[in-house]
């Protein structure tokens, strides 16, 4: 799983995730992507399933690019615990995304393989996906 090594601050606040991604919204490695259509905090879990989930149908052919990283600290209180008394303990990290963030990059494989294999990873994460290629970027 992705975490970071380490952080400026234990606990961050939630923020707001609205609007169209500005960066990370064109392929920059591969030939084939992976683009987000909803804003979502995606979890390192999540991006761990989906990167297994294309790796496993590719078998051993092509290259992946994960191009988000679980940056944030979402914390939680324990169970049964009354309201009040701080903020609970950070439990897992997440990677806010955006509507238009490319998520994965292929290449090294033809495009029905590619289709096929981001098709199987979208079903792991909380958004809507959707397929791109460099020449229609």
């Amino acid at each position: 799983m992705l975490i970071p090594s380490r952080t400026k601050f234990r606990k961050v606040r939630k923020g707001k995730n609205r609007g169209p991604a500005t960066s990370c919204n064109t392929i920059a490695f591969g030939e084939y992507a992976l683009q987000s259509q909803e804003n979502e905090r995606i979890t390192s879990r999540q991006i761990e399933a989906s990167r297994q989930a294309m790796t496993r149908y590719i078998k051993r052919g092509g290259k992946i690019w994960i191009r988000i990283f679980p940056h944030t600290p979402v914390t939680r209180k324990p169970q049964d615990v009354k309201m009040g008394s701080g903020k609970g303990n950070p439990e897992f990290f997440v990677a806010k995304v955006q509507a238009g963030t490319v998520l994965f990059e292929m290449g090294g494989v033809t495009e029905e393989i590619a289709r096929e294999a981001m098709r199987l990873a979208g079903h792991k994460l909380p958004v809507k996906t959707k397929f791109i290629t460099k020449e229609a970027n």
